[in-house]
């Protein structure tokens, strides 16, 4: 029986962390996208100017590609191996051979040069993942976390997607499970993880990540509204608020994924306060969301540009997320 055929798809929030959960489900480890996410310490904000993607500045609402794959193999002790190719031709020898094994693979992707994807969803992003569970014929059969069922893709098309240039170039990067987790999830795994995203979020010894991220992004908003014309104001905050990666995480910047973590792991754990932080989060992602809805709003021309309201959204937001992680540390260092 073919991969293909006992694979069970499932839908996702987020590319990395439905990858790294289903991957994981597939070699009969159990466990949820929220619980992956959280244990890799993914959440983060950062806001970094130097850094450009279509020319404007580098925005995320969680840590960097390859921080939840690479953060579990650690933590499970997981045989995770992973292969980047320097000619193309190389590389998609080597998964047809993966496959030919009977492997799940998984790859880093452009979102761009995937036919799949309908045309209002494509942009250049390269560090998207998705598993490849079989072929036939010149068609791979494609497990995207972001579709709700398995999906094909002829094989140029994804030749030319795993070797695209720019920002986060995959390099045709593939990676599989080779064996079975050295551990299993406990609650000093958990109390580990949950210090280790206070501190990202709280003493990253720079400006740009974290709550003072968000910060550092209402002073640049502020900066450039009384020096830039509206058309510009208009492309960066609609830039903001697409990084939110709003298909994934309902415009809430994965505050709504680590929120279900958090309840998750106050259940299984015996950590009972984590269910009123799961709340107090769930709360900050629904502002998140409502700045979200108010700068489409505005980037799109239905309402009128106020960008002193959104400095407001972001000023009060990263004053909630300080408070809500020192708390939270707090919490957890008493354990």
């Amino acid at each position: 029986m073919s991969e293909a055929t006992t694979f069970t798809h499932y839908q996702s929030a987020h590319c990395e962390s439905g990858v790294s959960a289903s991957m994981l489900r597939h070699h009969g480890f159990p466990v949820s996208e929220a619980m992956v996410f959280g244990l890799s310490s993914a959440l983060s904000f950062a806001f970094l100017p130097f850094i450009k993607i279509n020319q404007l500045p580098l925005i995320a609402y969680r840590m960097p590609p390859r921080f939840i794959v690479n953060g579990l193999r650690k933590l499970l002790q997981l045989p995770m191996k992973f292969e980047t190719f320097g000619n193309a031709e190389a590389g998609m020898k080597r998964l047809d051979q993966l496959l030919a094994e009977g492997r799940v693979v998984g790859l880093q992707t452009s979102v761009f040069f995937l036919p799949y994807f309908p045309p209002s969803m494509r942009f250049h992003f390269n560090a998207h993942n998705l598993m490849v569970i079989g072929k036939e014929g010149d068609d791979y059969l494609i497990s995207d976390p972001v579709f709700e069922n398995v999906t094909r893709c002829a094989s140029a098309d994804l030749q030319r997607a795993r070797f695209v240039r720019g920002v986060l170039a995959p390099k045709g990067l593939l990676y599989f499970l080779d064996g079975e987790p050295g551990k299993t999830i406990d609650r000093e795994m958990v109390l580990k993880a949950l210090k280790k995203t206070c501190r990202i979020m709280l003493y990253t010894p720079v400006s740009f990540i974290g709550a003072s991220g968000v910060k550092s992004l209402a002073k640049a908003l502020k900066k450039i509204s009384g020096k830039k014309d509206e058309a510009y104001i208009k492309r960066y905050i609609g830039h903001v608020i697409r990084m939110q990666e709003e298909i994934g995480t309902g415009g809430a910047g994965f505050r709504f994924l680590y929120a279900a973590f958090l309840q998750e792991a106050g259940q299984q754990f015996n950590l009972p306060e984590l269910k009123s932080f799961s709340t107090r989060l769930t709360a900050i992602g629904d502002e998140w969301r409502e700045f979200a809805v108010k700068a489409a709003r505005m980037s799109k021309g239905r309402l009128k540009l106020n960008t002193s309201e959104l400095i407001t959204f972001l000023e009060n937001l990263s004053a909630a997320e300080d408070q809500f992680f020192r708390d939270l540390y707090a919490y957890v260092k008493a354990q």
